[in-house]
C-alpha cells in the first residue's frame, strides 16, 4: 500500500468492490452524539474511567455516522448484532457491508469494505510491558526471535507492536479475536498492509481476498 497522507474523508463516502476505506480518528475531544442506543449507553457508563467512557463513546459515535453514510441510513436505527467470538455486523444487512473497528488511548481506525471481510488494529505502546515474553507466548517463534535479537529497546518496541497489529488484525478479520488465535492458519490467509499512522503508534489492516486498494481518510470528513 502506497503511505499516502491520511486525508479529510468524504462526507457521502462509497466503495468499490475492490477498496478498502480506513478513517482514522483522533478520540480525545471528538464529540459523541447521540446516535449511540440505550444498550450503547449502559455499557459506556460502566467504565470506571471517564476518560475511558468518553473515549469508548467517542469511537462508537463514530462508527455509526460512518455506517450510516455508507449505509445511507440514520445513524440511530442501526442495530448490530455479533459473531460467535463478538466481531459485530450490521443487523439485516445481508453482509454486504463489512466493518471492524479498534482504538488505543486516544486513537482509533475504522476499515469499511464491501462483500469481504476486514480486520483492523492500532497500539500505542504501553509501560512495563516484556516485549520479548509476549511475543514468544502469541507469535511465531521466527517472529519473536527477529524481535528478541533487537538490542536497542526502543527499536524493540516498535518491531513488536508492528507484530503485534499484524497479527491482531488477521485475527479480527477471521472473526476469531485474540482467544481464536489457534485457528489463525486455517483457511486462506488475509492479505496484510501495514497503516501509515503516526509514531509512536502501530496499526495494520488484513483484507479478506485480498490485495485491494486502500484509501485512508481521516475524521470527521469533509464538509459536504
Amino acid at each position: 500500500m502506497t503511505k499516502t497522507p491520511w486525508q479529510p474523508g468524504p462526507a457521502r463516502p462509497r466503495l468499490a468492490d475492490d477498496a478498502v476505506d480506513v478513517w482514522l480518528i483522533v478520540l480525545d475531544g471528538t464529540r459523541a452524539d447521540d446516535s449511540l442506543s440505550a444498550e450503547e449507553r449502559e455499557r459506556a457508563a460502566r467504565f470506571v474511567r471517564e476518560e475511558d467512557r468518553d473515549r469508548w463513546t467517542s469511537a462508537r459515535a463514530a462508527l455509526r455516522e460512518l455506517l450510516g453514510a455508507y449505509a445511507a441510513a440514520d445513524p440511530r436505527q442501526l442495530r448490530f448484532v455479533e459473531g460467535p467470538h463478538g466481531k459485530p455486523a450490521l443487523a439485516g444487512d445481508d453482509g454486504a457491508l463489512r466493518f471492524n473497528l479498534s482504538h488505543s488511548a486516544g486513537t482509533a481506525v475504522i476499515a469499511v469494505a464491501r462483500g469481504r471481510e476486514v480486520g483492523v488494529d492500532v497500539e500505542l505502546p504501553r509501560r512495563a510491558v516484556d516485549h520479548v515474553a509476549i511475543a514468544r507466548r502469541v507469535l511465531d517463534a521466527d517472529q519473536a526471535d527477529r524481535i528478541a535479537a533487537i538490542e536497542d529497546l526502543a527499536e524493540r518496541e516498535r518491531a513488536f507492536l508492528s507484530a503485534w497489529v499484524r497479527w491482531e488484525a488477521v485475527l479480527k478479520c477471521r472473526g476469531t479475536g485474540i482467544g481464536g488465535g489457534e485457528d489463525v492458519s486455517t483457511g486462506p490467509p488475509p492479505w496484510v498492509a501495514e497503516l501509515p499512522i503516526a509514531p509512536p503508534a502501530a496499526a495494520a489492516l488484513a483484507v479478506e481476498e485480498g490485495p485491494v486498494a486502500v484509501r485512508t481518510w481521516r475524521w470527521p470528513p469533509a464538509a459536504a
